[in-house]
Order: structure tokens, then C-alpha cells, then sequence
């Protein structure tokens, strides 16, 4: 799947602070999201599906990915 990300509107978390060491997140067309990290904008990205996106959040909310 080949997606134009040219039009994006990125964010990153209002935690980040000023920091470039973030992950930034777009709201695509057809209910994507992009993903991208901060210090390399014109990197690669990556996309998710929205039920794709929806298990990750709920993993992060769940503490699923939490450092032991």
C-alpha cells in the first residue's frame, strides 16, 4: 500500500515538551494513522489500520508494554 503523506498534519504528545526525541502521529484518510519519529521527519512511516491502531492504544492503556 503506497499512502501520500505529503498533506499530513503531525503532532506529538503534549508530554513531549520541547524535545525532538518524540513520536509524532497523523489522522489519515479511511481512518489510518501515521506514525513517525520526531528527529527524522522525512523518514520513513509507518501506518496503521484503525483496529490495528485500537489494540496498540489498548495495549499502551492496559500497560501492556510496560518495562518490568
Amino acid at each position: 500500500m503506497n499512502i501520500d503523506l505529503s498533506g499530513a498534519e503531525w503532532f506529538k504528545s503534549s508530554r513531549s515538551g520541547s524535545t525532538k526525541d518524540c513520536v509524532e502521529v497523523a489522522h489519515l484518510d479511511g481512518g489510518l494513522v501515521g506514525v513517525r519519529d520526531s528527529k527524522n521527519p522525512s523518514g520513513p512511516a509507518l501506518v496503521f489500520t484503525p483496529s490495528e491502531w485500537d489494540a496498540f492504544t489498548g495495549g499502551v492503556n492496559d500497560g501492556e508494554f510496560d518495562r518490568p
